[in-house]
Parts: structure tokens; C-alpha cells; sequence
């Protein structure tokens, strides 16, 4: 691992191996945004909501400067959906903002800004229009309360060829708890060998956490022995559409 101690992102920070150049994504792609996520200054630990250190700090590569909230909410996909969230928020694509509920429930942040509050698997109108960044918190949260690994799992597009793994992709196992992973960036060799770098948050709601063991260049080919390594597996591998 290189490690640039003045940067403050993936792509800056951290160089790949030797023999590997990473993988173009376009400007505005999801992929783009993950990789230029700012993060927290070298060295720092992964935090729970609670403020204490988090059981998975040891596989901490770099903290994405991301709040977690105060809440043991944010947890494995609520991270992945807070990531597409900011993504879609920040480009003003408010209409792609829709997550559904573990129940089937359709929750699209139009609804929400436009002061509709859900109750019992239906949309109330209670508030006024409010698009502004701490409404699209509040709705973040409102997700994170009834969405999780077992509805995201099934609203993800399977990835069915390695060649195509981009930033942007997810491991997904849907479950109670589940798990998943997402993929922060990717580098290629001239053999066309892919390694990426990925990203987690966990339980209880912690930090969301750039990972490593070893090195933060993970493989399909070389086992992990992080918690959940195993999903890191092709027949695991998602993408949004």
C-alpha cells in the first residue's frame, strides 16, 4: 500500500499496487463520487454512533468523512443506501431517490420533501415542502428504520462477469443481520486482473470504514479473513441500475 498522508481521498490517498492502474470511471458516476468522498485524517479510528471505537477499527484503512448520526441506525446497508442517497441528493436527482422498506413499502424521497410522512405502509400528508439538506437527512434515517440487507438485496441488478466490476458495486448477502460491502474503487493489470478497495459500515451504526487486511486492494482470488469476508464473492456481486 502507498500511502499519501496529505490526501483526502481514495484516489489521492492511496495508490495501487505496482503493475495495477486504476479503473476510469465517468465524472459524474456513482463511482466517481465514491472515489473523491473526502475522508477523515490518516490514522483515524472508526467510531461507533456512540462515540467509542468500533469492534472493526483493526481493518480500518481510512474513515469516510460521512456523519453516522446519533442513532444506532446507519448500519451495513444503510451506509450503501446513505452513499447512493448523497450521490443522487447532491446532482438533484431527487425522483432516483426511492428505497423500499423490508415490507415492500416504495419509500421515494419526492414523497418526503414534499411533506408526506409514512404510517402504516402508506404516505400521510403532515409537513410542508422541503427539499433542503437536513429534510433529506430525516428521510435517510426514516430508511435506514425499516430498510435493511434483505430489501436492498433484492432491488440490486446481479453483476454476472467479474470483467464488469465497477466502483459503485455491492456484495450483498440479505439477511437478518446480512451483511454487505460496497466497492469504493478499481485497478486493473495488463492480464486484466481487477482488485478494488471497499467499504462498510457495521453493528451497532459505526463510521463508514475504507477497509483492509493486508493491504485495502482486495481480490476474488485471495481469501479475507474480515468479518463477512466470504461475501466477497462473485455470486454475491450487485449493482444499482
Amino acid at each position: 500500500m502507498l500511502l499519501n498522508l496529505t490526501a483526502d481521498n481514495v484516489t489521492t490517498r492511496f495508490a495501487p499496487p505496482s503493475g495495477y492502474s486504476r479503473q476510469i470511471n465517468e465524472p459524474q458516476s456513482f463511482g466517481a463520487y465514491l472515489q473523491n468522498l473526502p475522508l477523515k485524517p490518516v490514522r483515524t479510528h472508526t467510531k461507533t454512533y456512540r462515540g467509542d471505537i468500533a469492534a472493526t477499527d483493526a481493518y480500518t484503512a481510512a474513515v469516510v468523512d460521512v456523519s453516522v448520526g446519533k442513532e444506532d441506525l446507519q448500519q451495513c446497508a444503510d451506509a450503501v443506501m446513505r452513499l447512493r442517497g448523497e450521490y443522487l441528493y447532491r446532482q438533484k436527482r431527487y425522483n432516483e431517490i426511492v428505497f423500499n422498506f423490508v415490507s415492500g413499502f416504495k419509500c421515494d424521497y419526492i414523497h418526503y420533501a414534499n411533506g408526506y410522512r409514512y404510517s402504516n405502509d402508506k404516505w400521510v400528508l403532515k409537513a410542508g415542502k422541503d427539499y433542503s439538506y437536513p429534510t433529506f437527512i430525516y428521510y435517510m434515517n426514516l430508511v435506514f428504520a425499516y430498510a435493511g440487507t434483505l430489501s436492498l438485496d433484492k432491488e440490486l441488478k446481479k453483476v454476472i462477469n467479474i470483467d464488469d466490476l465497477k466502483a459503485g458495486d455491492v456484495f450483498i448477502h440479505g439477511g437478518s443481520p446480512g451483511h454487505c460491502f460496497i466497492v469504493m474503487d478499481v485497478a486493473v493489470n495488463s492480464a486484466h486482473q481487477k482488485i478494488f478497495m471497499l467499504a462498510q459500515s457495521f453493528m451497532p451504526a459505526q463510521d463508514i470504514q475504507v477497509l483492509k487486511y493486508n493491504s485495502p486492494w482486495f481480490s476474488l482470488d485471495k481469501p479475507s479473513e474480515i468479518p463477512y469476508g466470504e461475501l466477497i464473492n462473485l455470486k454475491y456481486l450487485k449493482r444499482f441500475e
